[in-house]
């Protein structure tokens, strides 16, 4: 079985940070993700509720706020509880087992709230944190951004330039 999830939007709402009775971190927050279609020429998004633990969650809580570009992995997962009023209440929701941070600190003063630009990382590296090991989850380390002086998009090709491509070297 496969439970995959890859996002990359902007946070709804500044991360909130919560700690389990044992002092666990726990982050909630909402990534607002731009879909392909948009219904009647306008641009869409879906609303997507994900959940972040323990240092994952201290340095999202830290670092990101409302309208941050971030790049997400994780997993669906599943959960009730009853409410106040006692009934069953069922939440879907994304488990972020790696999170990166796509933009430098400054570029949010630079954002707009109307924009739908979901643009790609233009000449830096991303801040990456990837959750330590929690109930079987692959196990990495944090790392400090840096910055990226090859930039793959700064090559001089030209439109009117021509490649040099044999039939055969194409794979279709």
């Amino acid at each position: 079985m496969i439970n995959r999830v890859v996002l990359v939007g902007r946070l709804t709402r500044d991360p909130e940070l919560r700690k389990t009775q044992s002092g666990t971190s726990v982050c909630s927050f909402t990534m607002a993700v731009g879909r392909r279609v948009s219904t009647q020429g306008q641009p869409d998004a879906d609303f997507i509720n994900c959940v972040a633990w323990n240092k994952t969650a201290d340095l999202m809580t830290q670092y990101l706020h409302k309208g941050s570009l971030i790049g997400l992995e994780g997993r669906i997962q599943t959960r009730s509880y009853d409410n106040q009023q006692g009934q069953r209440v069922y939440v879907t929701e994304v488990v972020a087992e790696s999170v990166q941070f796509l933009e430098p600190k400054n570029a949010q003063s630079n954002y707009s709230a109307g924009s739908q630009d979901y643009g790609m990382n233009q000449g830096f590296a991303q801040n990456t944190y990837t959750a330590p090991a929690q109930n079987g989850y692959n196990q990495n380390s944090y790392s400090n951004p840096v910055q990226n002086t090859n930039n793959a998009f700064d090559s001089t090709f030209n439109a009117n330039d021509s490649l040099d491509i044999a039939s055969d070297d194409l794979p279709f």
